[in-house]
């Protein structure tokens, strides 16, 4: 069933959790939906993906490509965004509250990203490497911690 442009209105069989708000959605190629609410996109299937756990979403010839705070990867072809490849950009970039990098001695560098978590006070935080510097390392761990400090006295978080 196709929609009129810009609906909110859900398709049958498609929900999101009480209490959301839907922002847009689109179909994709294989008959699913995404779902761009207040809180969060809904994936084809149903699977509910927070805001704050979207690093990028990016949009090209192959459709919407989003990679998740933990590395995961998707990809949806979308005949017909509508507005989706906005909302999607403007939900995720208002989720970071901090994004920086910073130089690791001799090693590198961390980029120190906090994160707004809808109800609670304390934002969540990430260390992402550079590549080919090990996340595991207890040393450059703990650079990285002296790092975030640093990071969260300048900006009072």
């Amino acid at each position: 069933m196709k929609l009129p442009f810009g609906s909110r209105r859900l398709p049958a069989g498609v929900s999101v959790d009480d209490g959301e708000r839907v922002l847009t959605h689109a179909g994709t190629d294989d008959d699913g939906h995404l779902v761009a609410t207040d809180r969060a996109l809904y994936l084809p299937g149903g699977a509910r993906l927070p805001w704050y756990l979207i690093d990028r979403g990016e949009w090209g010839e192959d459709g919407l490509r989003l990679l998740t705070t933990e590395g995961k990867r998707h990809v949806f072809r979308v005949p017909v965004p509508g507005r989706l490849p906005e909302v999607v950009k403007e939900r995720v970039t208002s989720s970071i509250l901090v994004s920086r990098h910073v130089p690791l001695p001799g090693r590198g560098g961390v980029r120190l990203v906090a994160r707004r978590v809808p109800g609670q006070d304390e934002p969540i935080w990430e260390f992402l490497f550079d590549e080919g510097l090990d996340p595991d390392d207890p040393g450059l761990r703990a650079l990285a911690e002296q790092a975030l400090e640093g990071v969260r006295r300048s900006y009072g978080i």
